[in-house]
């Protein structure tokens, strides 16, 4: 179990984790990617977590691969890619879980459901509802809405406008959304 989570005078109103979705969000995405050497951070990923580790906030990621499911990728090719995004990170995530299944199966971990999140929760030890997820699309602010997590979005080019008005918060970058959990302003939009 990590330790205490944050420390200093506003520590209550920081998150008591932080789940970022994989593909677009943490790394580029690859569709697919099983190759670990083809991964690539998104631009203030090391910054971002190293924030996040300064005030002991547990992290980890929640992310659909249905390509296991699709007989894409097998569950070591996944592992490996997580492995090497630890490695680019300089410091290995809290927890990682992702959801091998199709979209038709109906199951309660690929989300817009939130079991991942739940899940990640659970073993972090952190209550649902402190938990903050970030990622890039609707169903990852839907997942996070069904967990009682906070949701930011942080848009990409496969964002849809839709999915940017129905966001929480919405963040320009991963690092601002960080900031922006944090505390500290950034390029945010509310709804009104």
């Amino acid at each position: 179990m990590p330790g205490p989570t944050t420390s200093g005078p506003d520590a209550s109103d920081h998150p008591g984790a932080v789940l970022f979705d994989r593909d677009d969000t943490l790394i580029v995405d690859v569709p697919y990617n099983g190759d670990p050497r083809r991964v690539r951070l998104m631009p203030g990923a090391r910054e971002a977590l190293r924030l996040l580790r300064a005030r002991r906030i547990p992290v980890g990621v929640v992310s659909n691969q249905s390509g296991i499911g699709r007989g894409l990728l097998t569950e070591a090719a996944v592992l490996e890619v997580n492995a090497r995004v630890d490695a680019l990170l300089g410091t290995p995530l809290d927890v990682w879980l992702h959801c091998p299944h199709l979209p038709e199966d109906g199951c309660g971990c690929r989300k817009p459901a939130p079991g991942l999140i739940l899940e990640a929760a659970w073993r972090l030890g952190v209550e649902p509802g402190r938990c903050a997820v970030i990622g890039d699309i609707g169903t990852d602010m839907d997942a996070a809405r069904a967990a009682g997590a906070r949701g930011v979005l942080v848009p990409t080019t496969r964002t849809l406008p839709a999915e940017v008005a129905a966001a929480p918060d919405v963040c320009r970058d991963l690092l601002g959304a960080v900031r922006h959990l944090l505390g500290h302003p950034s390029t945010v939009r509310r709804p009104l």
